[in-house]
């Protein structure tokens, strides 16, 4: 905006000294160079505002692409809760165990869960246990394997073949 702003400035103060020169009996051909840079200041007004115009067009386009790739972000998530919800009634987990495992899902240790909740890591290594237990799993990694392998499979690929080892 500023260049536009510019040349608009160059182009008045070209256009006023042309005007009071040609007023004052200065012959139009030795005003030539100062119309030339007249006209040169009037081409730069028109491409600057073109170009603003296409880069105000252009965040536009970058705004309203944004705009749609977190909504598709919040839907997946939302839909990644749901299933892992869907998962944890499979598993019958109280709501106590249910936390737990959201937390770890996070990436939070023991310690942080038990600063979090107010309770002792005693308490959240025994949940976490009972977590491990009910759904037939290892360890954290392994609870956290069982939501994402689905998400990192190449395009096109299913969880059958995966689980068929092909």
């Amino acid at each position: 905006m500023f260049s536009v702003i510019l040349f608009g400035v160059i182009a008045v103060l070209m256009a006023i000294d042309v005007t009071i020169e040609i007023r004052s009996g200065v012959p139009l051909g030795l005003e030539s160079f100062e119309l030339v840079i007249f006209l040169l200041a009037l081409g730069g007004i028109a491409i600057h505002w073109w170009r603003l115009t296409e880069a105000r067009a252009e965040v536009k386009r970058w705004t309203e692409d944004a705009r749609r790739w977190n909504q598709e972000a919040q839907d997946i998530l939302q839909g990644l809760g749901v299933a892992i919800d869907r998962q944890f009634d499979r598993w019958g987990l109280s709501p106590a165990e249910r936390e737990i495992a959201l937390l770890q899902l996070k990436g939070l240790r023991h310690k942080e869960i038990a600063d979090l909740r107010k309770t002792s890591e005693r308490t959240v290594r025994q949940q976490a246990l009972s977590v491990y237990r009910k759904s037939g799993l290892n360890g954290r990694n392994d609870l956290a394997a069982f939501f994402l392998e689905d998400l990192l499979l190449p395009a096109g690929t299913s969880s059958d073949v995966r689980a068929s080892g092909s």
